[in-house]
């Protein structure tokens, strides 16, 4: 079977990477395209990763990789809904998925503190030992994704839309009948 796609949607807990995800899965159906998501918050319980300190972040990560290049090698297009705070967790996708788009979701820790719709931050702030990215952990941005998105400034379908057209650029989605 031919070889799919993936594409990696980055940034900060809060910064939008779901709604981009959703907007993204929609514009996809709209035309043909099935694409399956892994997200990190429901992959952590499928996978009962327990603990989410540096060791563990690691494991996890190989992980969904391992998935995602699986399903991209039966021919599943990919949507990778994780922070992955980590550029090496990214790059191991990228190293290892031929056809690899990054969509860095660039939106200011202020304005994802003040999202913040899990309580990520509120929780965060009140342990000192937490791991939350862009406060106790180090969050590592992409030096050159694909495709940036100005958080809080971008709607959610124009940035499905231009992750949608750089797919197109690449060759990597299905021509439409007739074409």
């Amino acid at each position: 079977m031919k070889q799919s796609f993936a594409v990696w949607i980055t940034g900060l807990p809060a910064s939008g990477k779901s709604t981009v995800r959703t907007r993204l899965v929609e514009e996809l159906a709209s035309r043909g395209v099935e694409a399956a998501v892994l997200e990190s918050d429901v992959l952590r319980e499928v996978l009962g990763a327990e603990g989410y300190d540096e060791a563990g972040r690691d494991r996890f990560y190989r992980s969904m990789v391992w998935i995602g290049d699986l399903l991209t090698r039966h021919g599943v297009p990919v949507i990778f809904d994780a922070t992955a705070n980590r550029r090496r967790y990214r790059d191991l996708a990228r190293r290892q998925i031929p056809a690899f788009l990054e969509v860095y979701v660039d939106t200011p820790l202020e304005v994802c503190v003040r999202r913040d719709p899990k309580g990520i931050y509120r929780r965060g702030r009140g342990d000192p030992a937490g791991t939350v990215p862009g406060l106790q952990a180090v969050y590592e941005p992409p030096l050159e994704p694909e495709v940036r998105i100005a958080g809080g400034e971008t709607e959610p379908r124009q940035a499905a839309l231009e992750i949608i057209g750089r797919l197109a650029e690449m060759c990597w989605l299905p021509q439409p009948p007739g074409r």
